[in-house]
């Protein structure tokens, strides 16, 4: 079973969660994964109902990739590698206006074996952009590859989460 940053099963289904509060709200959303490689669209796309939300996603594993389909500025790559906090927010923004999406989420980070352009493995941010700006969370992951990648999932689908019922609850 999968788990969080903290070693803890998800309560819930997180991608479930997310397409039934968008789909409340009459929102979609888009995914653009770095590190995670495609497991986070894999994990959406499996609920039921989601193509009354899902419009797609990016899979740019390749900084070069981040800079063409994404958008992430090519100076801001070059200065600070692709495992970046603010490549994350770029990538969000990005992949919410390519796909046409009222939110999107996205990953980058080092899942391993190897430390990566000096950032140690585990360093990975998950950022949102949505209405009312963007938002990006660090997390120091533990593990190996394959955990690290499935509790980017989780916790990028947690920030998302977090994200929509704060604009909910502002807009009571």
């Amino acid at each position: 079973m999968e788990t969080d940053a903290h070693g803890r099963p998800p309560v819930g289904s997180p991608a479930a969660g997310v397409v039934h509060r968008l789909a409340q709200r009459h929102e979609t959303l888009a995914t653009v994964e770095s590190l995670t490689g495609g497991l986070l669209a894999t994990g959406i796309v499996e609920i039921a109902g989601v193509s009354a939300v899902y419009r797609g996603g990016l899979v740019v594993y390749d900084t070069e990739l981040k800079a063409q389909l994404a958008g992430v500025p090519a100076d801001l790559l070059a200065a600070r590698g692709a495992v970046d906090p603010d490549v994350a927010v770029a990538l969000a923004e990005g992949g919410r206006e390519r796909c046409g999406a009222d939110w999107a989420v996205a990953t980058t980070g080092v899942a391993g074996p190897e430390p990566q352009d000096g950032k140690p493995v585990g360093l990975v941010y998950v950022a949102v952009a949505g209405p009312g700006g963007p938002t990006v969370r660090k997390l120091g992951l533990d593990g190996g590859r394959e955990h690290i990648r499935a509790a980017a999932v989780i916790e990028a689908l947690r920030l998302l989460t977090e994200r929509i019922d704060a604009l909910a609850t502002a807009a009571r």
